[in-house]
């Protein structure tokens, strides 16, 4: 038995891991790889293997950065079956759609600047009918309950308590006689966090692929966090400026929803116009609101209770492209959440470009920015920023607020996978850079029951 490392391998996108059997080959999650435009497009156009020969994938959540290539290893001849949970079964469906409209809106847009300058047409790399394919191979499943794969296995999922319907991975697979009981972190949430319930346990591992996004690095608490939020928006709006926070649609956005109803109603930060523009975060709070099974007591009684925590007063959710347009024209304090997380597509790089010129204004970084993206590159402080092929200097505030991510920090991982110390056999530490997995792959050897090995982008490893 065999799991080859194909994406987030000392990086942090384009979760991607192989594992190969006598009779199987199992994929852990296919996403996207972001980056520099053009070596990010030829990674995720050409998979690093045949999909024609996979037998399986199993998906650990929605998250584009873990389920948005799945368009591209279908167009290219997967065959089988998408395996989930009934909420990232609901959620993917809009996020590939939403991934697959980005690609042809964003290729329509450079194609303008591109002909102009007499270059060659630029190709989506998947289409939204592309999508719609990949869609028809998803399976929802219940947490806590086997199901049977087509070779000699099974898996069950258990909650994450990272986003709604994120996954922790356990397969049980049999090969020359000898079962493995292989695990997969998928991205790993936080204790105590709003909305969702925490992180299951664990137990009785073989071997466990873990992530690493904050490795050597504990988070602030989620009030700290809350209350960076609250004086960035005050100090703003004070400077007549605007608030642009780059957000996922999903998990971030309706925890910052959350805070910001919160502080807006005792008082702590003025009442602005709070704008969630993004189709995507729309569809994905419906979909919240179906799926109770993944919430905590406190927000699932609110939501019986028709105590909607993600609408209040002075939120507006803009769906068209004219409504978007409507937001730049305001010329009043306000707050802006639009996605793409990190910067790299979508809605949030016109608002970038608009508003990251007026020293006013504030781009407030709320989650994890992957290397060389247009965020980290924000966060690590460069003076011009190039958004859609043109040049714009950063006169905006740049700020960070890391307290409300939904990943695990050092300590929440180290004590998680030490639960399992006692059969573990080997620990591959993934979907980190390589300095937090280096380090959280040190810390691990500390326990010094197993083998721990942060592995080389397309290594492969024998159990």
């Amino acid at each position: 038995m065999k799991i080859t490392f194909h994406g987030a391998a000392r990086t942090t996108t384009g979760s991607m891991h192989l594992i190969a059997t006598d009779r199987q080959r199992i994929l852990l999650d296919c996403g996207l790889y972001q980056g520099k435009r053009a070596e990010a497009f030829e990674r995720n156009a050409h998979p690093p293997f045949d999909p024609k020969s996979i037998t399986d994938i199993i998906l650990s959540h929605a998250h584009i950065d873990h389920s948005g290539n799945l368009p591209t290893l279908v167009k290219r001849g997967y065959p089988g079956e998408i395996h989930c949970t009934t909420a990232t079964h609901d959620l993917a469906t809009l996020m590939v759609r939403d991934s697959a409209h980005i690609q042809e809106q964003d290729a329509a847009y450079l194609d303008q600047k591109t002909s102009r300058r007499g270059l060659p047409p630029v190709e989506p790399l998947y289409t939204i009918q592309d999508a719609e394919a990949a869609l028809k191979h998803f399976v929802g499943h219940a947490y806590d309950q086997w199901f049977k794969l087509d070779g000699t296995g099974r898996v069950i999922l258990r909650d994450a308590g990272h986003i709604l319907g994120s996954a922790i991975t356990v397969l049980e697979l049999l090969e020359r006689g000898r079962t493995f009981r292989i695990g997969y972190s998928g991205d790993l949430g936080r204790r105590n966090a709003p909305i969702l319930r925490d992180p299951e346990n664990v137990t009785g591992l073989d071997y466990l692929i873990v992530e690493s996004t904050y490795g050597n690095r504990e988070h602030p608490s989620f009030e700290q966090a809350a209350q960076e939020l609250a004086r960035a928006v005050s100090e703003t709006a004070a400077r007549g400026g605007k608030v642009i926070i780059p957000v996922f649609a999903v998990g971030r956005t309706q925890e910052l929803l959350y805070y910001l109803h919160r502080q807006i109603e005792a008082g702590e930060i003025p009442r602005l116009p709070v704008f969630v523009d993004s189709p995507l975060a729309i569809g994905a709070t419906d979909v919240f609101r179906l799926h109770l099974e993944c919430f905590d007591d406190e927000t699932r009684q609110r939501l019986l209770a028709r105590d909607d925590p993600f609408g209040f007063g002075e939120l507006k959710y803009t769906r068209t492209v004219d409504e978007s347009r409507a937001i730049n024209n305001l010329k009043t304090p306000a707050i802006i959440l639009a996605a793409s997380g990190m910067c790299e597509a979508g809605r949030i790089l016109h608002h970038l470009k608009h508003n990251i010129e007026d020293r006013r204004n504030t781009v407030l970084i709320v989650g994890y920015q992957a290397e060389n993206t247009l965020g980290r590159r924000l966060l690590d402080g460069v003076k011009r920023a190039k958004i859609f092929g043109d040049e714009f200097a950063v006169r905006a505030q740049i700020r960070g607020a890391d307290g409300f991510s939904a990943h695990a920090d050092s300590r929440e991982l180290f004590a998680w996978v030490a639960q399992s110390k006692e059969t573990l056999r080997g620990v591959f530490v993934v979907h980190g850079d390589d300095t937090r997995a280096q380090a959280f792959a040190d810390a691990l050897r500390s326990l010094g029951k197993f083998a721990v090995i942060v592995p080389e982008p397309s290594q492969t490893v024998e159990l």
